[in-house]
């Protein structure tokens, strides 16, 4: 269950989603406290009942069961030990990025990341250790649904799943894709899958306390806070970093969104003012 899945597009995967996710909240603290009262975007959110249904019931989920289970882990569990289980995680996770690289026509960065992840997964000792960084290959974070928006795919409604949080419509192929890619996936002993995915999950949330606590402390209407904090994220990764000015993807835009066309060059000749207006008396050239 991750309610806010807010992931990390660049640099080191310790502590991932934490950096970005903050820096979100952060941005949107402006456009949350500064109205009383915010107006959905219809497009993006045509199921907003159902969703708001849904994001209490993960809401209470959290509260109630995954944040004092997360607490203990914090308390007990040196830092060390948490930072090398969040890299095992990631490493577990990467093969997903790997792929949608190549599927997005970057080679190179599809190769480096499979060196990644053969690098952690043998020198860093099945991930624990992130040695890669140290080599320079960088941790990146692409998936299905970022794939489908390069391929023009529209990023569809906006939606709250139960126990995963937020996501689109364009992104939910993107659930299997993850579990395909994932290693974990093929081991069939549910001794050894439930506790590894119940350590996940309580990592992950031990990851995302600061900002869970941040939403709730700060945001008028935490609902909104978080779905615009996350399609904007959202929109941060499919650009690489660099969204387009007014891009908004909504039903009835088909993937990217080109930025606007550049006024055309000038020859470099003055232009003539515009004639004055009826009336206008226009005074006359001093010397």
């Amino acid at each position: 269950m991750e309610l806010y899945r807010f992931k990390n597009p660049g640099g080191s995967p310790a502590a991932p989603r934490r950096r970005d996710a903050r820096f979100l909240l952060l941005l949107f603290l402006v456009f949350v406290t500064g109205c009383a009262s915010v107006q959905p975007r219809i497009n993006d959110d045509p199921f907003e009942p159902f969703n708001r249904k849904m994001y209490v019931f993960n809401d209470k989920l959290d509260q109630w069961i995954l944040k004092p289970i997360s607490d203990t882990y914090v308390k007990i569990t040196p830092k060390p030990v948490r930072t090398s289980v969040t890299n095992f995680f990631n490493n577990v996770e990467y093969l997903n990025t790997a792929l949608n690289q190549f599927l997005q026509g970057k080679v190179e960065d599809g190769f480096k990341d499979t060196g990644r992840f053969l690098v952690n997964s043998t020198a860093g000792i099945g991930g624990l250790f992130d040695v890669a960084t140290g080599l320079g290959l960088k941790y990146h974070q692409e998936d299905l649904g970022q794939t489908l928006a390069v391929w023009g795919v529209g990023q569809g409604p906006y939606l709250v799943l139960p126990f995963i949080g937020p996501d689109t419509l364009r992104n939910l192929p993107n659930l299997v894709m993850s579990s395909l890619t994932d290693p974990l996936f093929y081991v069939s002993n549910p001794a050894i899958t439930m506790p590894i995915g119940a350590l996940g999950l309580v990592d992950k949330r031990a990851n995302e306390a600061a900002e869970i606590r941040f939403v709730h402390e700060s945001a008028v209407d935490p609902y909104i806070f978080v779905r615009e904090a996350y399609l904007q994220h959202r929109r941060f990764l499919i650009y690489n970093g660099h969204p387009p000015p007014q891009i908004y993807d909504n039903l009835g835009a088909g993937g990217l969104v080109p930025p606007p066309a550049a006024a055309p060059p000038t020859s470099g000749k003055p232009t003539s003012a515009p004639p004055p207006a009826p009336g206008t008396t226009v005074p006359a050239p001093s010397h």
